[in-house]
């Protein structure tokens, strides 16, 4: 196993070990990620003893500073492009209301147990007596070959002593495309009220790199399949099933969902943009309604799932700043270009477009691309022809009109300049009509014509000019 040990840093660890007359190991995701060809650069120390005080010998051997975090008896250290944790072997005991564990020193036997899955409990040694050594006791690299996520003990004890491992088994299931073990899986679902003493903060992190899998509706099958998503999002549940009137039913908007998702994961690695992907049928639940002659509708669902973005975020502890302003305007915009692509595409519509979207125009058309989930090869295919035909009229409006990121070529302070009045009502009307002007195309998105414009309306409510301004 020593080919899986090939950075320098691996002997000296193990020469500093044999001078301090300790057992040290590597172990955990490094181990995982190398037997499974992915780079790391996240590296775990596991020290049978004190982990603390061979960082420090480690850290002055390799000319590095150490961070001490005593409260968790690890310490961490940077050499060259690799983060190194250190810890000392330890066993755990939890409580049911707490998932901090009572931690006493331990043998490598006791910590390897405490690990969440086998595939994070393989280690190699790194001593010169044992250099490259895999200890692999729960069969872990059988558990890589078949793609298997499997606790290193009984899964209903794993899981109810610490719950976040319930989302870390669906993370690493989503982001390897690994199947859950089905104990494993029996074991969520008995345990999954258990997720209510971690944190938020915690369970989005999970949910945020379940997000950002090659693949994420793996890990949203398996949230929703053992009931934990009905826990941690309950709004996303919501849009599970499918309605029958008169034999008419709407399409199952859950499952259309991930299919987006999926969709906008192959073209997009932008957080973002993925959440937007989730939420932007979010208010269809809300706005559903059965009319007789159109059959199912969902009017408006773009607009109330934009002003349920700001809630969802809190519940989640999202950040409340411009990624969540970015995924509500996602929301608000994301039929407008579905409904150019089946009608006439005329200047106006595409200009107002723009407007709107600003400078995040290609990613709401990143967005609608792959809100295209239907079956009928024919629709998808005249659809994304559609979408095509308005990405390049949206090209040609905004080379020659300028009108993305639009800043009005007539402020508010040259109209009270010109007609000699202070802010207020008439300001107003004329802003906004000089703005409507220019995206219905009748002036162009110049000074020279804004300010004709302007002074032509302005007479128009009786005012007049005191100053010309150019």
């Amino acid at each position: 196993m020593e080919q899986h040990l090939q950075h320098p840093v691996f002997r000296k660890l193990g020469k500093l070990a044999d001078e301090a007359g300790v057992d040290v190991y590597v172990i955990g995701g490094f181990v995982r990620d190398t037997f499974l060809h992915r780079p790391s650069k996240d590296i775990d120390i596991l020290v049978i003893g004190n982990g603390i005080a061979f960082a420090e010998k480690a850290a002055a051997a390799l000319r590095s500073q150490v961070s001490v975090f005593k409260n968790f008896g690890t310490a961490m250290l940077k050499y060259k492009d690799l983060e190194i944790e250190f810890v000392g072997a330890r066993k755990e005991s939890y409580r049911s209301d707490s998932r901090k564990p009572i931690v006493e020193n331990g043998t490598l036997d006791d910590d390897q147990k405490r690990r969440d899955f086998t595939i994070n409990a393989m280690a190699l040694a790194l001593n010169h007596h044992n250099y490259g050594k895999l200890i692999d006791p729960f069969n872990g690299t059988e558990h890589l070959d078949i793609r298997l996520i499997r606790t290193p003990l009984d899964p209903q004890e794993t899981f109810s002593d610490d719950p976040l491992r319930m989302m870390r088994a669906v993370r690493f299931a989503s982001q390897l495309s690994f199947k859950i073990d089905e104990k494993a899986v029996q074991a969520i679902q008995a345990n999954k009220e258990r997720i209510s003493i971690v944190s938020k903060e915690r369970i989005t992190d999970e949910l945020n790199k379940i997000i950002l899998s090659p693949q994420p509706s793996v890990g949203f099958n398996y949230l929703f399949d053992t009931g934990l998503l009905h826990l941690i999002f309950p709004q996303m549940t919501e849009l599970y099933g499918v309605e029958y009137i008169n034999g008419k039913g709407h399409k199952d908007n859950f499952y259309h969902t991930l299919e987006v998702l999926d969709n906008i994961s192959l073209s997009s690695n932008d957080l973002w943009l993925r959440w937007a992907a989730i939420l932007h049928d979010i208010a269809k639940p809300a706005t559903k309604r059965f009319e007789l002659k159109q059959g199912w509708t969902f009017h408006g669902h773009e607009d109330r799932g934009a002003r349920m973005v700001p809630k969802i975020f809190a519940q989640l502890k999202l950040p409340l700043n411009e990624k969540m302003k970015f995924v509500q305007k996602m929301v608000q915009l994301h039929l407008r270009p579905i409904v150019l692509a089946q009608e006439v595409v005329t200047d106006s519509a595409v200009r107002r477009l723009l407007f709107d979207a600003g400078e995040d125009i290609e990613s709401l058309m990143l967005l609608c691309h792959a809100d295209v989930t239907t079956k009928n090869e024919y629709k998808k295919k005249k659809y994304r022809q559609n979408f095509e035909l308005v990405k390049q009229k949206l090209k040609d409006v905004e080379e020659r009109d300028q009108i993305r990121n639009w800043q009005p070529p007539v402020t508010g302070t040259d109209i009270m300049t010109t007609f000699g009045i202070k802010a207020g009502r008439e300001v107003g009307i004329i802003k906004n009509q000089i703005r409507e002007a220019i995206l219905e195309g009748e002036i162009k998105n110049s000074r020279e014509e804004a300010v004709n414009f302007m002074i032509k309306k302005g007479k128009e409510i009786g005012l007049s000019p005191v100053s010309v301004i150019k």
